[in-house]
């Protein structure tokens, strides 16, 4: 590979962050370069299907994009959106995503998943996408991650929905439309509203 279409494949890969091989491929970049650039250093495989290049610097939300990448339909829920929203005091060992019903299961050798199931509106509703280490991730929205954790409370447990909500209520005042929108959508409302009015 001559110099200049090195440095020009190694730019492509900088910028995008995390690439699959066929992102490359899509730039015109072959799996042979791809693992001559591996071989000679330049580029590492974090993981099966993923490389970056060797002065990648990941970021505390690495996983998120390594998911992302490997998962695209995903949407990051649960203790992993409370996480990135900065809702909870609680470290999740698993990455929670949300996925459809009939969606085949995730085979990933890192991290582990945790899948929860949604449906019509409680999927589609409340995804907000953001770009971390290059990939787009997508995740649902501080009001939503609150009343699904209020849907979820016998999977994530009731304080950790209780702790959300407090903090939720300090840091998005504003947002008290959103989240009666989403308890709607996600039928909590009646649950969730003694904890509201402890709160106020």
């Amino acid at each position: 590979m001559r110099t200049s279409n090195r440095s020009r494949t190694l730019r492509i890969i900088e910028t995008m962050g995390l690439a699959r091989p066929k992102d490359l491929e899509a730039h015109g970049i072959t799996r042979a370069e791809l693992a001559r650039l591996v071989a000679d250093g330049l580029v590492v495989r974090l993981a099966r299907g993923i490389y970056a290049s060797a002065s990648h610097e990941p970021t505390a939300e690495h996983t998120l994009a390594h998911v992302a990448k490997r998962v695209p339909a995903a949407v990051f829920c649960l203790l992993t959106a409370l996480r990135f929203h900065g809702l909870t005091t609680q470290s999740a060992a698993e990455v929670w995503i949300a996925l459809p019903e009939k969606a085949r299961r995730p085979r990933l050798d890192y991290p582990r998943l945790r899948v929860a199931r949604f449906s019509g509106a409680a999927l589609t509703e409340g995804i907000e996408e953001h770009r971390v280490e290059g990939v787009t991730i997508r995740v649902y929205s501080p009001a939503k991650t609150v009343a699904d954790c209020f849907k979820y409370r016998n999977k994530v447990g009731i304080d950790v929905a209780v702790e959300a909500l407090r903090d939720f209520s300090r840091k998005f005042r504003g947002q008290a439309t959103d989240l009666a929108r989403f308890a709607k959508i996600c039928r909590v409302s009646r649950v969730m509203q003694p904890y509201l009015d402890a709160i106020a």
